[in-house]
């Protein structure tokens, strides 16, 4: 006669490691399912979105500030490569007469990206607010630096994300109410 001695439960470190595999089983489902729903569904695509265009708007931001007299020409063409509408119209119409301000200042301004988040972003558009360290080094004396905070439109083209408007963000002013204006922020 057979028994069936090994399928009883009446041991109970056999019912605990019954019980651990089945709730294992059901949270192994549970998580790949929630995983292949993570990546199969807009979210992440959407994450993918919001961190290209910021990152793309915190160069674009951070090379509107950077700026060396010494290689101006270089800087300059990053700025039109980095601009689209009104703000590249305004950098192409004044380009002579800031190239010769910038010479004679003898300058050399560079920036770094503090911190930076979008505060609105669709297919098309995108507004971006970036704290920046911003130093200015003239030809003698010391460096001054200063903290800036600066609003942004950008604008997708044919080449990426591209800033259309760029500004101060006034002290206390938050939001929407704070817009951007067209003109780049470094001055020589």
């Amino acid at each position: 006669m057979v028994t069936t001695r090994a399928f009883r439960l009446s041991n109970p470190l056999l019912a605990v490691a019954i019980a651990v595999a089945v709730i294992a089983a059901g949270c192994a489902g549970w998580f790949g399912w929630s995983w292949y729903h993570a990546t199969h569904s807009g979210s992440l695509a959407s994450a993918r979105l919001r961190d290209q265009v910021l990152q793309q708007g915190e160069l674009a931001v951070q090379d509107f500030n950077t700026l060396d007299y010494r290689n101006l020409s270089q800087g300059l063409s990053t700025w039109e490569a980095s601009s689209t509408g009104l703000l590249h119209a305004e950098i192409t119409r004044g380009q002579a007469q800031f190239e010769q301000a910038v010479r004679r200042a003898q300058t050399v301004t560079t920036a770094t990206v503090l911190d930076a988040a979008l505060t609105s972003l669709n297919a098309r558009t995108a507004s971006i607010i970036v704290a920046l360290r911003i130093t200015v080094q003239p030809p003698s004396g010391p460096a001054t630096t200063k903290l800036s905070r600066l609003e942004g439109a950008l604008q997708l083209t044919g080449s990426g994300w591209k800033l259309s408007a760029l500004g101060q963000v006034p002290v206390g002013a938050a939001g929407p109410a704070a817009s951007p204006s067209p003109s780049p922020s470094t001055s020589p």
